[in-house]
This record gives C-alpha cells, structure tokens and sequence, in this order.
C-alpha cells in the first residue's frame, strides 16, 4: 500500500522538499540492496518519472516552486554527468483552472481538452525552470501504441537519443489530446517504465505523493516500509491499495507497482519514493522502495507492452497439447490447437490465451477475427491453405506476437536463470 503524502512532510511530520530531501537511516537493507542502491550514483542514464500530485497545488493549479525544486535537481544530476529523461504528468491537471473547471473532468472530450490547454502551461514553466540552469527543455508527447509499433518505436527511440546526445533535457508525457483509452492509461507509470526500456535506461525513478510501498496501511500503527522487492513473490499479501491521495491524477500504487514490475523484468531497477525525497532517492540513500532488476533475457518492447499495457479484447481456448507447446515450447498458436473462442475482437487485437480451466496462459495479438476462428479450429495450415487458400496457412497468434503471463511467465524466466 502506498504511503502518506510527501510532497510537504515526512513520515515523521517533518517539513522537506526535493532541496533538502531525508534519508532513512533507520531502514535496514541487506548488502545486495545497498550495492544496488550504490549503481544509482553510478548510472549513465536515468529516466525519472513525475505525477500530477507532486507538481500542482491542492487546487489543481501548477506549482512553480515545485516545478523549480524538481528541475534544480535534475539539473544537478546532468550537471554530474548522468542523462536524464523526464517523463511528467500533469497536463491535464494543469488545464483545469485555465478552463474554469472545479475538478477533473470526466468525459473524454473535456479531458482531451484540458490537456490540450495545459501541456503548453506545463512545458512553459519546464522550459523556464531547466533555462536556469543552462539546459534546453524537449516536449516529446507519445503513446503507448507508439511504442510498441516498428516505425514509432524506432523514430521515439532515435528522437530521444539525439535530445540526450545533444544535451537537452527530454520531457516526455502522454499524447492526452490525442489518446482515448490511454488517457487513463496509468498517468504515465507504464510510458515512463516503457520509455526506460526503449533507452536501456540503467535507472528509473518514480516520483509521486506516496512515499513508498508499505507492508500494511501506513496510517495505522505497525505498517513497515518496504525497503527491496527481490522478486515478484515478495508482493505475495501485500495490499496494494488504490489511486493517489490527492486525486489529481489517475495513477495510484497499483500502476506504479506494475510499471516497478515492467521495468524490472527488462533489467532496470527502480526506485519508487515521493518527489519530497528526489535528491536522496538520484543520490541511492535508502528511501522509497527499490525494486531490483532480474532476468538475464531483456524482452522485446512489444512482449512488455502485451504482457503489462494492454487489456485483452477476448480470449481464444486451447486444447492441453496446445497449452504445452505455447507455455513450455514456446511455439506459435495453431489453429489445430484451438477449442473455442470467448468475446468480439478484430486482427491485430490483443487476446487471451486461455487453458480449458480458463486459466490465462499468455496474451498474444490475433491474426483473425474472432468470428473467422470457428471454421479454423482443429485444422492444421495445411489443410487450410489447400481448401481456404495460402492466406490461411498462417498462425492464429505468431510466437513473435504472444508473451506469457503470470505464473507461467514465472516460471519460464526462472528456468531461463
């Protein structure tokens, strides 16, 4: 569960902000965590992550100062050397009051439209604050379809490398005005663990109003900070919890925990703490809750966005020899190998591979309708493209295309290891 709101105090009630950020020397973190939390001073390129919460007021309006104190910061890690990429919310929340809203709106075109009017504000008061410290600010607006597509991918991925080669300072934030279901896609916590993969960032950083992964409800007596999640297993009974506490963004620990989890199976550790707590978490003091990086094998973008980023648009049944051969063998989908099909969905859609119990195996884009599918299942491609024609001596999902899921991805990466 996440912990209070620390844009203003500690967990001790003590005022600080991201100039004069504490360290927690109380916490008691094993040798392996601190040498990880050493490789942060050390790292060649950081992508950090900012909410909505830690940049506005309680009004919803933008906050200079804070804006400032977060730029100050980050302009003393470039200045050390480090590359950083910002990825900020806050759009949105910022084109609130400039359009005489009371709260955040609720219908798609008012949200695209108030992140419309406060990406500028937001981006002005970036441009502002890096101008002090010598540094060129770089709006770089994305989606999460973006980066999963070759062309996108590839041109996000250049344009950013150039910004750092260059030395400006990236500021990367959703495409809201644009984005339908990915306007509520996480606040930016899933682009932002994407984005440190597409740039084999060493570090990420997740900055926010919650100050940490906690064992427990932080506001009762006992709860224990999480300093280290190892392992996926380690959040094993662990309340999670909701949105953040401030409800100006749509993000809340249960994406930040998922975008941790993103960036770890792509080999890049993460730090979650509160923006109160920047310095300190950029400088490896033991704050916030650091999620190691595992896995020898870094997945492709597109595997990270299946298996993290998207919802699935039905789910396609497989016989047990099927599940085998996709979950041990790691083969491509055959329509001999499918029994049933469950939803509406088109070509090119993620689905759901389901075993006969109904148990996710993996996910997978789908190169058929689903109403095509019936008339494939248990025919082998051969047999297809002899009475169908050779456009069906094709996969029901390519292996290119299919990552697993859950316990079964689980145990795959281990047996990798």
């Amino acid at each position: 569960m996440g912990g209070p709101a620390a844009d203003t105090t500690d967990t001790h009630g003590k005022k600080c902000d991201v100039r004069n950020a504490p360290s927690d020397p109380s916490s008691s973190e094993g040798n392996d965590a601190l040498g990880e939390r050493t490789e942060l001073t050390r790292a060649r390129r950081v992508v950090v992550k900012v909410g909505s919460s830690s940049l506005t007021s309680p009004e919803g309006t933008i906050d200079r100062g804070r804006i400032a104190e977060l730029a100050d910061v980050l302009a003393e890690r470039r200045a050390a050397g480090t590359e950083v990429v910002l990825v900020s919310s806050g759009a949105m929340a910022a084109g609130i009051a400039p359009m005489g809203l009371t709260a955040r709106p609720r219908d798609l075109a008012t949200q695209q439209a108030a992140a419309s009017v406060g990406q500028g504000l937001l981006v002005a008061h970036y441009t502002a604050a890096f101008a002090r410290h010598g540094l060129t600010a770089a709006q770089v607006l994305l989606t999460v379809e973006d980066m999963m597509r070759r062309v996108q991918h590839r041109n996000a991925q250049r344009t950013l490398r150039r910004l750092l080669d260059i030395g400006a300072m990236p500021i990367v934030n959703e495409n809201d005005t644009v984005a339908t279901h990915e306007i509520r896609f996480g606040d930016n916590d899933r682009l932002a663990a994407l984005v440190a993969h597409l740039l084999r960032a060493d570090a990420l950083v997740l900055l926010s109003d919650v100050d940490a992964l906690y064992d427990g409800d932080p506001s009762r007596p006992g709860a224990r900070r999480i300093p280290r999640i190892a392992d996926p297993a380690d959040l094993d009974g662990i309340d999670i919890g909701g949105a953040g506490r401030r409800g100006v963004g749509t993000g809340g620990m249960v994406t930040k925990v998922a975008s941790a989890r993103i960036a770890s199976d792509a080999g890049v550790p993460t730090v979650l703490s509160s923006a109160a707590d920047a310095r300190a978490a950029l400088s490896g003091a033991s704050v916030g809750t650091l999620f190691a990086a595992h896995g020898r094998r870094r997945p492709s973008t597109r595997q990270l966005w299946l298996a993290h980023a998207t919802a699935a648009r039905g789910s396609v049944v497989l016989d047990p020899g099927a599940v085998r051969a996709v979950a041990e063998g790691r083969a491509s989908l055959l329509p001999a190998g499918v029994v049933k099909v469950e939803g509406d969905f088109s070509a090119g859609d993620p689905v759901d591979l389901r075993d006969e119990d109904g148990t996710a195996i993996a996910r997978g884009l789908v190169n058929f309708d689903a109403g095509e599918i019936p008339d494939l299942m248990g025919r082998s491609t051969r047999w297809l493209a002899r009475e169908l024609g050779p456009g069906y001596e094709r996969e029901i999902v390519h292996r290119d295309d299919l990552v697993l899921l859950g316990a079964v991805r689980e145990r795959a990466r281990r047996g990798a290891e």
